[in-house]
């Protein structure tokens, strides 16, 4: 097997435990009566703190941090607006439609990555995307009139932002990527703190969130690296494997049943991603 070949066979790898992993968030945020603002604060402050300790252990804390340069400042910026707007999308619409509206995010990727540095992607993964779209049409639609359509939007702008963060990362590979968790889990403290009120949070609580913030942390940390690895189109297809699981977890932990929408426009993003992602071809990063 050739170099090129085991590198994108570990950027899949890695890639997808990064997909189980953040296929929990619903169930964190679902899981406690908290406010979305105190959610996120104290989500920010223990993937921060994780993260820190783990870069501090190997010694990497302090290069993290000091060779972030423009592009880690930018994922930083661009992923703590998809932060705030992804936990709160969980309180607004339902668990499924968070994960069916991500299914988007091949087609959002593929458009930054050609339209930014001409990365065309394969034929296959066009022609996915532009049905996992139309899947995200169909569940958005299921909502119109509902409150669950301000938390779509929510989620639709979650996706725009993981596309563009992976973007940064194809674009620009040497950038720190768990330096960029870091700096993104701070960036969303002082709204956290001027809209919610995280101090009242019951201390039961913040250790279910503690327990998020450690999943969240290793799960960015694994995403960012291993798109570092693939087409960013294909990352983001991918990362799509928390699509078919997250609704599966709120139906066993809440007996979440989603309305037909979300199931027809759910089975069109899957048949996009299965699709899309068999066979991959021998040569996927030429």
């Amino acid at each position: 097997m050739s170099s090129s070949s085991q590198a994108h066979a570990r950027g899949l790898a890695v890639v997808a435990i990064s997909a189980l992993l953040f296929s929990t968030p619903g169930l964190f945020t679902r899981g406690v009566s908290a406010s979305g603002w105190d959610v996120i604060f104290w989500r920010a402050v223990f993937g921060a703190l994780f993260t820190g300790l783990y870069l501090a252990w190997r010694g990497r804390l302090k290069f993290q941090l000091s060779n972030l340069g423009r592009s880690g400042w930018a994922n930083a910026l661009v992923w703590a607006t998809g932060t705030i707007a992804y936990l709160h999308a969980y309180k607004l619409t339902s668990i499924a439609n968070v994960s069916m509206i991500y299914g988007s995010a091949p087609i959002i990727t593929a458009l930054v990555a050609w339209f930014w540095f001409r990365e065309r992607p394969r034929t296959i993964v066009i022609a996915a995307s532009l049905a996992a779209l139309a899947g995200v049409a169909v569940i958005a639609a299921g909502s119109l009139g509902t409150l669950h359509l301000g938390g779509d939007a929510l989620a639709l702008w979650m996706t725009c932002t993981v596309a563009i963060g992976l973007s940064i990362f194809r674009k620009y590979p040497q950038t720190p990527a768990a330096g960029a968790a870091i700096v993104s889990s701070l960036l969303v403290l002082p709204p956290s703190l001027l809209w919610g009120d995280p101090f009242t949070v019951s201390g039961h609580e913040i250790l279910i969130l503690a327990l998020f913030g450690l999943v969240f942390s290793v799960a960015s940390v694994l995403l960012n690296e291993g798109s570092k690895l693939l087409p960013s189109s294909e990352a983001a297809l991918i990362s799509n494997l928390e699509v078919p699981i997250q609704p599966v977890l709120a139906w066993l932990a809440f007996a979440e049943i989603p309305p037909a929408a979300t199931f027809i426009g759910g089975a069109l993003i899957l048949i996009a991603i299965a699709a899309s992602a068999w066979p991959f071809p021998a040569k996927a990063l030429d």
